[in-house]
């Protein structure tokens, strides 16, 4: 049985009078069910991506299969199975909340006690059913951030295409699309999401791609990405907190590159991890300072991303 629901190989595209490709014969797999970040900085590739997996952009080679179909040759079996929510909200502002749910409602191919069965799902989901005949124009930017999520799944699709959800909205509205997003993921919704905030894609996210130059950097279970590409880094809390004179032996240790005191934490920077934590466990014996923890990896979504690309996303 096949796992994957998303499956590109040798993805391309380029546009016309563009010196590179914008995606350069990517390989990318999502698996049934999980929840998958997809990242990259500001020309990477990212957004031509998602518009070819959600059918708004033909590819021009390479192999790209949706929910068991070619993208090419079954695009509407394709569309009648995965919902997008785009980050520039796509709402009729003069039409209320119910009118707007059943316009959407319609193209997707529902009607009749179907249709209206959804439209109070979702309103009751969006947590609108007090507003479901005001307009649009009249709501919140959370409030049309959880109409626009709900248009996104009143077909039931079984991928969720999300990108930037969470820009300009409240706590109260994030925390609440949070929510939503684990509770469908948690009964088989397979998500993939985009987002500047590395601290959502953390928090949500079981697997991630991280785009850079048209091509996949890295890709994988996200406890994975963290643990191998963060490789490099150690970081080390001790009791009493490290002092300059510790950091200053701990750069001098065969396999240490480099190392700061960074709150109460000392970082190692490092080539060769064995060699050094090997050195500073036996350094900090030496010294009678006792230490209190240990870690190897990088420490969060946001430093691995530096690392790769030498950039923040926000850049």
């Amino acid at each position: 049985m096949n796992d994957l629901i998303i499956e590109a190989k040798g993805l391309y595209k380029t546009y016309r009078g563009a010196e590179k490709a914008a995606v350069d014969r990517i390989d990318l797999t999502v698996e049934k069910g999980s929840f998958f970040g997809l990242l990259g900085p500001n020309g990477a590739g990212k957004t031509t991506t998602l518009a070819m997996l959600t059918g708004l952009l033909e590819p021009d080679d390479g192999l790209l299969k949706v929910a068991g179909f070619d993208i090419r040759t079954s695009l509407d079996e394709v569309k009648r199975r995965i919902g997008l929510v785009p980050q520039e909200i796509s709402l009729y502002p003069s039409l209320t909340a119910q009118e707007n749910l059943a316009y959407f409602g319609m193209m997707q191919g529902l009607s009749g006690n179907a249709l209206n069965g959804r439209i109070g799902d979702c309103l009751e989901f969006a947590r609108l059913t007090e507003l479901a005949d005001k307009r649009v124009e009249t709501f919140s930017g959370g409030m049309k951030r959880r109409l626009s999520l709900a248009i996104g799944i009143i077909h039931e699709p079984l991928i969720l295409f999300l990108d930037e959800p969470t820009v300009g909205i409240d706590p109260a509205s994030r925390l609440f699309i949070f929510e939503n997003l684990k509770a469908m993921n948690a009964n088989g919704t397979t998500i993939v999401y985009t987002s500047h905030y590395m601290e959502e894609v953390q928090t949500l996210c079981d697997t991630a791609a991280i785009m850079d130059s048209g091509r996949v950097i890295a890709n994988g279970r996200m406890s994975a990405l963290l643990s191998r590409q963060g490789k490099g880094m150690i970081r080390i809390r001790t009791a009493p907190d490290p002092t300059e004179a510790v950091r200053l032996d701990v750069e001098s240790l065969p396999g240490a590159q480099s190392a700061i005191i960074k709150n109460d934490l000392l970082e190692i920077q490092t080539q060769e991890p064995e060699a050094a934590i090997e050195g500073v466990l036996r350094l900090l014996r030496e010294k009678n300072v006792k230490l209190l923890s240990i870690s190897h990896g990088a420490a969060d979504l946001e430093g691995l991303f530096l690392s790769l690309t030498g950039t923040h996303l926000r850049d």
